[in-house]
């Protein structure tokens, strides 16, 4: 198995040895998780352009009604945090 070298701030060092966690196993378990958003980010990706190629890009009309509806359902986009 391939190592690397991690460089932790101290106070994150001092926490994960205080609560006996192990770095290596929570790394990897970080990073598979993290690789696992990114596929399906990237699945999601590949279904919205097949479907725009199937049925066109949205018109403006159609995306500000779009985002009405999330607006409505899920708050102002600049209300959010990034």
């Amino acid at each position: 198995m391939p190592r690397v070298q991690v460089y932790l701030p101290e106070n994150l060092y001092r926490e994960l040895k205080e609560r006996g966690m192990s770095a290596s196993e929570l790394l990897q378990k970080a990073i598979r998780d993290e690789l696992g958003y990114q596929e399906k980010l990237d699945a999601a990706e590949r279904y919205f352009a097949a479907m725009a190629e199937r049925i066109g890009e949205p018109t403006p009309e159609e995306m500000a009604e779009a985002e009405a509806w999330a607006d409505r359902y899920f708050g102002p986009e600049e209300d959010k945090e990034d």
